[in-house]
């Protein structure tokens, strides 16, 4: 596999069963991403986005085709062994934020080191540097419902940058917020593409897909349309 070939989807499609009824998520995917691409995957709903990101983070396996990052043929890994690599590899931002309401939002964004049991005084101090980071300093002693929803999706970023991961993968990150709050998380978005980082999110935001420099467009689980931006920021 060539170097910019980081993440790589070959022949891949994703089936469901629902009684009698085959549901085909995705259709015969063939998708390269280089290191260090900002991509955003746009589509009607029902078109498979979400079930492409899944895959890419290694959530879901695909029915048929192959899924290798980094040299790493990832479909063929067991569940803990995908639970291992993607705690250093993939960095996840969701749509509902995903904050455990009986943990301080200094714990919640310490959890993934607690996974990898690294919990100790270090860790809680990277946990509070990546809440400075995301201008959450002030809020670390804070329970999840005493934020507002821009200050929860910041928290949930800090989460997902906490073992700065080489991958950034967000599932509509600015869907719940106002657009003056969307704007900020767009810009925790570019600031972690600036770092070097991949970065990969579904939306249905037009001025977040077109930040992004490349956009896969998606219809009834096929790429209809793979572009990039006039728009985005070398």
């Amino acid at each position: 596999m060539s170097n910019s070939a980081f993440i790589r989807l070959v022949g891949v499609t994703r089936t469901y069963r629902t009684g009698a009824q085959l549901f085909y998520a995705l259709k015969n995917i063939s998708l390269s991403i280089a290191m260090g691409e900002f991509v955003a995957i746009v589509g009607p709903s029902g078109s498979g986005k979400s079930t492409l990101l899944n895959l890419i983070a290694g959530i879901d396996k695909p029915t048929v085709g192959e899924i290798w990052i980094g040299g790493l043929r990832i479909d063929r890994l067991d569940e803990d062994a995908l639970a291992r690599w993607r705690g250093h590899m993939i960095g996840i931002v969701f749509q509902f934020f995903q904050l455990l309401p009986t943990l301080t939002v200094l714990e919640n964004v310490a959890l993934p080191l607690q996974l990898r049991q690294l919990w100790a005084s270090p860790s809680l101090e990277r946990a509070k540097e990546a809440l400075a980071r995301v201008g959450l300093g002030d809020h670390a002693d804070k329970l999840p419902s005493e934020l507002s929803g821009g200050e929860k999706q910041r928290a949930a970023i800090a989460r997902a940058l906490i073992n700065d991961p080489p991958i950034l993968i967000a599932d509509e990150p600015t869907g719940n917020l106002d657009s003056s709050t969307g704007e900020q998380v767009i810009d925790l978005m570019v600031k972690q593409h600036r770092t070097g980082k991949t970065v990969i999110l579904v939306t249905h935001e037009p001025r977040l897909a077109e930040i992004a420099s490349r956009q896969i467009h998606l219809l009834d689980g096929r790429i209809a349309e793979d572009s990039s931006s006039p728009l985005s920021q070398p």
